[in-house]
């Protein structure tokens, strides 16, 4: 019983929820991501190379061998260099957009953490710090000003 009380403080708080919706935004972002390389920048890249479907490109090392009726009995052993190409530029693509996205979440928390730009609502934890710290850098001041 104690462990499903546990797994119940667990699952409910705002971490697991979070979390969960992280997941899948991801799972939703990574379709698009994967038809933006494959749809979008490739055929252009390929137009450029002369038709080049980088998806096909592999290194042969064994040859696939068949016999007389045409039944392949050993398969063709290849490095498909073309693939990794499409999985680093989804990989840069996202890596990329995560970039931006946190950048323009950070300046925004920036702003919002600052208690003097009246243009965005400061958090009330924020806020009550600097407000904090101005009554004891006041209180440090009366201090000092009253031992001369």
């Amino acid at each position: 019983m104690k462990f499903l009380k546990e797994f119940k403080e667990f699952a409910v708080k705002g971490n697991m929820m979070d979390m969960a919706i992280g997941i899948i935004i991801g799972a939703s972002f990574n379709k698009v991501i994967d038809v933006l390389v494959k749809k979008v920048f490739l055929p252009p890249l390929s137009l450029m190379t002369d038709g080049l479907n980088f998806h096909n490109k592999r290194y042969i090392l064994r040859d696939a061998i068949t016999n007389t009726e045409g039944v392949i009995t050993t398969q063709e052993v290849a490095v498909y260099y073309g693939e990794l190409f499409e999985v680093m530029l989804d990989f840069l693509i996202v890596g990329l957009t995560v970039f931006i996205v946190v950048k323009a979440m950070n300046q925004l928390r920036d702003k919002s953490q600052d208690v003097k730009n009246k243009t965005v609502k400061t958090p009330k934890d924020i806020e009550l710090l600097s407000k904090l710290a101005d009554l004891i850098e006041e209180q440090n001041t009366l201090l000092k000003g009253s031992k001369k």
